[in-house]
């Protein structure tokens, strides 16, 4: 019988003592991604909140100090507070529907039926393509004139003929139309991601759940629903900051109107910053979105974390 050599026990002392290309391997080949974040992400953070408190401009001198005077501008605009509504119901009503419509489109995913990677392609594409070509695909389907949704449903006698609804054109239905827009663009990682945490579920849960007479309502609440709670609670997280700093639906479909109803932050910023010259005040408004972020990052990650433990 033969009998492998036991392997030695390194000690702390060993590790503490190990060539200096072992102890520092691993910050060495992290360093690249550490630089290229802090460069990419962390210069221009800096470099707006230096701007948020000077009166740079476009075109402009040198910029001069103001402290707080573009913050205190941006909270006294009724634009400003109208746009933060906006984003938040753009927000929280696009993402409970993709929410929702994901984990609808995952349990259909998970069963077997033919063509089934057909339909997996198909649902993958909108997150694939440019979100910006795909926008504009939108804008001619809500067209005034040529909207193929207005032109089918009048086919189908749900119009009349003195109805014509201009999705672009009307506050309510603009704000529903690029929420629409938005749901398509992220269901699919919502869906992939979802699905992903479905194939982790045991089956022999749900065969135990089966021979106990549970139906499928009570499986999916009471097996499913449970276990995907991180799971889901990640992609709502990643479809919230997604959401909330995206501006090219608004930009592409309405460019924030019609009346400002489809403002958001983001695009606001955008409007003051690049399009309106005032680089102080629009790096003051996209600021704000700073604060908005870490809060629901923290209390996402927070009950994900405590419904992983429970």
């Amino acid at each position: 019988m033969n009998v492998s050599p036991s392997r030695p026990r390194t000690s702390r002392a060993d590790v503490a003592h190990a060539p200096w290309d072992e102890r520092w391997l691993g910050p060495l080949l992290m360093a690249p991604a550490l630089v290229y974040i802090a460069l990419l992400l962390g210069f221009p953070f800096l470099l707006s909140i230096w701007y948020s408190l000077t009166d740079v401009t476009v075109g402009g001198q040198v910029p001069r100090f103001v402290g707080l005077e573009n913050f205190r501008r941006v909270v006294q605009s009724p634009t400003f507070w109208q746009s933060l509504r906006n984003a938040l119901v753009f927000t929280l009503v696009s993402q409970a529907l993709v929410v929702v419509l994901a984990n609808i489109l995952a349990l259909a995913l998970a069963r077997d039926f033919p063509g089934k990677w057909l339909v997996r392609l198909m649902i993958l594409l909108p997150w694939v393509a440019p979100i910006s070509l795909g926008s504009i695909g939108w804008l001619w389907i809500f067209d005034p004139i040529y909207s193929i949704i207005n032109w089918t449903l009048r086919a189908l006698g749900v119009f009349g003929p003195r109805v014509w609804p201009v999705w672009l054109g009307q506050p309510d239905l603009a704000m529903a139309s690029v929420i629409a827009v938005d749901v398509w663009r992220l269901l699919p990682l919502a869906t992939v991601i979802i699905l992903a945490g479905m194939q982790g579920i045991p089956q022999d849960l749900h065969d135990a759940a089966a021979m106990d007479g549970a139906g499928f309502w009570r499986r999916l609440f009471r097996i499913d629903v449970p276990l995907l709670t991180p799971v889901m609670l990640v992609a709502l997280l990643f479809g919230i900051v997604f959401t909330l700093t995206d501006m090219i639906i608004i930009y592409v479909l309405t460019r924030g109107g019609p009346y400002d109803t489809t403002q958001v932050l983001a695009s606001l910023a955008f409007f003051t910053g690049i399009q309106g010259g005032d680089l102080a005040e629009g790096a003051a408004i996209s600021l704000f979105l700073f604060p908005l972020l870490v809060a629901v990052v923290a209390l996402l990650l927070t009950v994900a974390h405590r419904s992983e433990v429970t």
